[in-house]
């Protein structure tokens, strides 16, 4: 049985990717192995590009895979592969590259290596492709929450990324599609769906009158699906629309993911973000009004060229007046290529990490403030696996709909299973809570 070992760098969108790649082998038969401790026939690596650091580690697995077993068929895919192909191909003992299209060729690509070893450059100009990539995933190793790709690329070119020239323009998937991957993971047994994209919320960006807020009612319509989540949204694509399906769909997660970037009108216009703090704000208190005790996550870059410390002050009272349920903090990174990496005024490193740590600080603290207003509620939790920090002590971990990480006592024979569960502490990552009955699982048609 030929066999192939998969090693992922970067974001969710990329285990995603690789996931759909691995269906392609499985369906030729091909049995996974491990990257590091087993021995493969074909080595798929695929790589990110977000940073220079993600560059320089995505080399550096490649000649890890080529060293394993050097009669490998080594196969290089993802954002670094799209934007430097001829890079990776310098690498002695690659014989793929692939970007983030075409992916549906690689089976006829393994075989044309296995008849002769040429190495195969199939990588072309990303910014004319305007389809969206058909690549399921029918299963996930987490049993309770499917991810599911509906888009793919961004039209957006903010100043510090390098994305769109790696993943390409905005493509979103046919709706028709969408809704029959959903009813499948639904057949397998999923009660939640995460959407996810590279600019999720741009769907229908590219459609005929069929936007994000129209798909959102077509999943609500799902026999079976409980929970409807987005993995990440830009606050200027929550329109009226989409604040109707927030407001009215019960399937809709209590949980959003808004990216700020920045707390300062100036910061944000030098990074190419389409709003300023005024109106991030006001459609934040309209999500809050359509859905009340909503969870706000975001992510912050700090140390952005040129950022001041009067700045970074203002951003930093902005953000704790918004009231986040939790921020994801990044150091600037350079990247080149960008516009950013060009600019004068560069953060020093030390100011950065400073900046950093004050504001994981604050997150902490508006974690907790968030978690702390539940305590004494029950929430909807959907376990996902035996308690982590004390396995084996009769506990199980889930996630509730706004996205509290809630421990209880069960056994588990609860995972996957829809649990009312009272909260009986909070805390800054994981709150504790007390089960109250499992909700009968209803029967699918």
């Amino acid at each position: 049985m030929p066999s192939v070992a998969f090693y992922t760098l970067g974001c969710k969108v990329n285990f995603y990717d690789t996931e759909a790649i691995w269906q392609l082998f499985k369906n030729e038969g091909y049995e996974q192995v491990d990257f590091e401790t087993q021995t493969a026939d074909v080595y798929l690596i695929n790589t990110c590009t977000v940073t220079n650091t993600g560059d320089k580690k995505s080399r550096q697995i490649i000649r890890r895979a080529v060293r394993r077993n050097p009669d490998a068929i080594i196969a290089v895919t993802g954002c670094y592969a799209q934007t430097s192909p001829a890079e990776i191909l310098d690498i002695p003992g690659v014989d793929l590259v692939i970007g983030t299209q075409d992916r549906d060729k690689i089976m006829p690509y393994i075989e044309q290596l296995q008849q002769e070893r040429q190495p195969i450059n199939a990588v072309r100009n990303i910014m004319k492709t305007r389809e969206f990539e058909e690549l399921d995933v029918p299963d996930f190793a987490e049993r309770t929450r499917a991810f599911l790709k509906i888009q793919e690329g961004c039209n957006n070119f903010c100043t510090f990324c390098i994305i769109p020239w790696s993943r390409g323009l905005s493509r979103s998937r046919a709706p028709e599609s969408v809704v029959e991957q959903a009813k499948q993971l639904v057949a397998a047994g999923y009660k939640e769906i995460v959407l996810t994209g590279i600019h999720t919320g741009g769907y229908g960006d590219d459609l005929e009158n069929y936007r994000l807020a129209n798909l959102l009612w077509d999943l609500d319509k799902v026999e079976g699906l409980e929970r409807i989540r987005i993995s990440s949204i830009e606050a200027s694509q929550i329109t009226e629309e989409v604040l109707e399906v927030l407001k009215k769909s019960s399937k809709m997660c209590r949980h959003l993911h808004i990216p700020l970037q920045a707390g300062d009108n100036d910061v944000l216009k030098r990074m190419r973000r389409k709003y300023t703090v005024e109106e991030f704000a006001t459609k934040i208190a309209r999500i809050q009004e359509a859905m009340p005790d909503v969870a706000i996550t975001t992510d912050v870059i700090v140390g952005f060229p040129g950022e001041t410390d009067e700045q970074f002050r203002k951003g930093y009272e902005f953000m704790e007046k918004i009231k986040f349920s939790e921020m994801h903090v990044f150091p600037y990174s350079k990247r080149t290529g960008t516009p950013a990496a060009r600019m004068e005024d560069q953060v020093d490193e030390e100011v950065k990490h400073a900046r950093v740590h004050e504001l994981i600080d604050l997150s902490e603290k508006m974690q907790f403030a968030y978690a702390e207003q539940f305590v004494g509620q029950v929430l909807d939790i959907i376990p996902e696996r035996d308690y982590k920090g004390a396995p084996g002590t009769g506990k199980v971990m889930g996630y509730s709909d706004n996205y509290l990480q809630v421990i209880f006592e069960g056994d588990e024979s609860l995972i996957g299973k829809l649990c009312r569960v009272k909260v009986t502490e909070a805390g800054v990552n994981e709150c504790m809570g007390a089960l109250v009955r499992v909700i009968e699982e209803q029967q699918v048609g």
